[in-house]
Order: C-alpha cells, then structure tokens, then sequence
C-alpha cells in the first residue's frame, strides 16, 4: 500500500509539476502605438527577487518612440513621471538617485529589450504600486498595477 502511495504522489508530480513553484518573473511588451500589452502584473510574496523583461515590439527608435519600465508607489507615480522628464533621454528618463523609484529598466527603442531585477522586500503587502513608462507623454497610456500576492 505504502508503494502504491509513493508512485501516485510521483505521478502527480510528474504530470502537473511542481505545485508551489512562484514564478518571478514576467514579460512586458511596449510598441509602437504607446501601449504596453499587460495591465497588471503580480509578484509572488515568496520570491526573494522579481525580473522583469521589457520588449519593445514597435519599429521606431528610442529618440521618437522610447519605452521604458519604472516602478513607483502609486500615490508618487506624478512627481517621479515630472522628474524623470527634467532628467531627459540620457538619464532614461528617470532622474538620478530617485528613491522613490523601485525600479527601472534602460530606455529602449523598437526592436530592442532589456531587463531589470530588485528585490522583492522593497514592496509591501497592501500597497498600491504602478509601473509606467517614463517618456514624456507615455504615462497618460502606458501605465499599470502591479500587486504583491501571496
């Protein structure tokens, strides 16, 4: 009975895999229209550190249709969007040494991608937190929630 037991607990294993693995790590796509292609984004409490990888699918180069990724507690999305403009294309749009900013990735232009990873500690449960772009303009549409879940 006990065999029986442990070949059924490897069967399912096998076919479903494992069950509690956190995936931390998710793939955005920004193009040519100011759009990224999720709204929302979740990252698992029991990963340590969170990738993400920004894929710019559009064809115009960064000077005209720049994209990047920058996370920020919803209630300082304005203020880091207002710096990050001052700061221009050689900061990426993000001012220098911004505290308020969780992460970021490079800005990239069509065909490009890069990726940033932090860790997941910097976000707490309950908070509101969105990710933007940071061009000038993009905010008004390029813009989501990310949530830190169980």
């Amino acid at each position: 009975m006990k065999m029986i037991k442990i070949a059924a607990a490897l069967l399912c294993t096998s076919i479903a895999g494992p069950l509690l693995a956190a995936t931390c790590e998710a793939e955005i796509e920004g193009n040519d229209a100011m759009q990224f292609n999720l709204k929302t984004m979740s990252v698992p409490a029991s990963c340590k550190q969170f990738t993400v990888k920004l894929k710019h699918v559009g064809k115009l180069p960064k000077a005209a249709m720049g994209h990047n990724w920058v996370l920020v507690k919803t209630s300082e999305l304005q203020g880091v969007d207002k710096d990050g403009v001052a700061a221009g294309p050689t900061n990426n749009y993000v001012k220098p040494g911004d505290t308020r900013v969780i992460a970021h990735t490079k800005l990239i232009g069509g065909g490009e991608t890069d990726s940033v990873k932090f860790d997941v500690s910097k976000l707490k449960a309950g908070e509101s937190y969105t990710y933007f772009c940071s061009f000038p303009g993009h905010v008004a549409l390029m813009k989501g929630t990310l949530t830190l879940t169980k």
